[in-house]
């Protein structure tokens, strides 16, 4: 079974991007390619070769699950995991964004000090 180590964080509010960078790297230690739109994700996902993905739900241009579907024919989502971040969570969307594939959502505002805690419990649990 492969460690997770490479996290792909697509979020377009640059002070979240740069909180999720450091409570990852800097408590988690993980290595995050942060990227600000689902189109530089999907540019770079393959050349980062994520363990994780960490997808924002509300962006400009290509939302999340828009970037999920596109991911998903070029990467095996059923690997590598993905997790959406938002604050909208009514137990209808997070049922809704797993049937998109997602593993499980992440609520914003996230615990910095919790955020690689609850990226670990998603992967322990997609693995098992």
């Amino acid at each position: 079974m492969p460690d997770l180590k490479r996290i792909l964080h697509v979020e377009d509010d640059p002070s979240i991007q740069a909180v999720a960078k450091v409570a990852l790297e800097a408590v988690g230690g993980f290595t995050v390619l942060s990227c600000s739109c689902g189109q530089d994700a999907l540019d770079q996902v393959q050349g980062f070769a994520p363990d994780f993905i960490l997808l924002d739900v509300m962006m400009p241009g290509m939302d999340g699950p828009q970037t999920l579907q596109e991911l998903g024919r070029m990467v095996d989502i059923t690997q590598i995991p993905v997790a959406f971040m938002t604050a909208k969570v009514q137990p209808n969307e997070i049922e809704h964004y797993r049937s998109l594939g997602a593993r499980d959502v992440i609520i914003k505002p996230f615990d910095p000090m919790q955020l690689a805690t609850q990226v670990r419990a998603i992967w322990s649990r997609s693995r098992g």
